[in-house]
């Protein structure tokens, strides 16, 4: 069974639960890795600029390794398109922080 946040946003924690071999400190701490790295991120989608493809390859790269599946097809059809998705893939990144927060909260961890 899947488990996906409440948010519709796509995360499969059990992808992460299984990478982890079950571990969920390791879980939890991959997790409050993505949110740190998440903040800044929604900075830079505020204004993209110069490196907005890099920016949405390293969301995307990230978004796949943690089972965010939704945010990592946003973010791949960013990271081909232009800088007019930043809106689309910022809320497509704050869902799925949501949902982190909202699972964080379930398992004890946030």
């Amino acid at each position: 069974m899947r488990r996906r946040g409440s948010s519709g946003a796509g995360m499969e924690f059990d992808y992460l639960e299984g990478f982890a071999a079950g571990d969920m400190q390791v879980v939890t701490e991959v997790l409050a890795l993505f949110q740190g790295q998440a903040e800044g991120w929604r900075v830079k989608l505020e204004a993209p600029g110069e490196g907005w493809r890099d920016l949405a390859h390293t969301i995307k790269g990230a978004a796949r390794g943690i089972g965010a599946t939704a945010l990592g097809d946003v973010a791949d059809r960013a990271e081909r398109g232009d800088a007019s998705m930043a809106p689309e893939l910022k809320t497509a990144l704050d869902a799925t922080v949501a949902d982190i927060e909202g699972y964080l909260t379930r398992i004890g961890g946030g």
